[in-house]
């Protein structure tokens, strides 16, 4: 065995993703500061901040491969608003679009049609598109006045989630 390469596992915790670039990442930083965050609050750090499209979950790694092609969809730019900050329940604090654009809505179903097809269980929760900023924060305070984040949605991605602190996510591919 090449003790140089890692082991890689069996199974792999898969979501698709729009990832931000710097831009709306340092959008997404300016809002999170104008939060009152609590004590124990567990915040997201910049580089983990992506809107999920759909979370696929633990997939057999030979199963990767199949997931990335069909997950290959075309994906016309578009400009998403996240301008609704909420807390949820368990704890989240999260930011939300209230005005989904239809070409997102158009991805979402595109991606879950392509995901039903390898037969992989999607979540039958209506789609909320989001930014989770924190975990455990309850207590935290939004702020009543913000900008607005704009988003030009011009990528998604194929994303695993580690299981580490750091990173914490590792984007397998990217759609353009």
């Amino acid at each position: 065995m090449d003790s140089d390469k890692p082991p890689v596992a069996s199974r792999q915790r898969l979501f698709l993703a729009l990832w931000p670039d710097d831009g709306v990442r340092r959008q997404l930083a300016a809002h999170a500061e104008q939060w009152r965050w609590p004590a124990g609050c567990m915040r997201y750090a910049p580089q983990d901040w992506h809107a999920t499209l759909h979370f696929i979950g633990d997939v057999a790694s030979e199963k990767v491969q199949s997931i990335a092609t069909a997950a290959a969809l075309p994906l016309q730019p578009f400009g998403l608003v996240f301008d609704q900050p909420r807390l949820w329940p368990r704890g989240l604090a999260v930011l939300c679009a209230s005005e989904p654009p239809a070409a997102l809505i158009r991805l979402h179903e595109a991606l879950g049609q392509a995901l039903g097809a390898l037969d992989l269980a999607l979540d039958p929760r209506p789609y909320v598109p989001h930014v989770t900023l924190a975990r455990r924060a309850e207590a935290a305070i939004a702020p009543r006045v913000f900008a607005p984040v704009q988003w030009p949605v011009q990528c998604f991605a194929l994303v695993l989630s580690t299981g580490l602190k750091a990173p914490r996510y590792r984007v397998l591919r990217q759609y353009r």
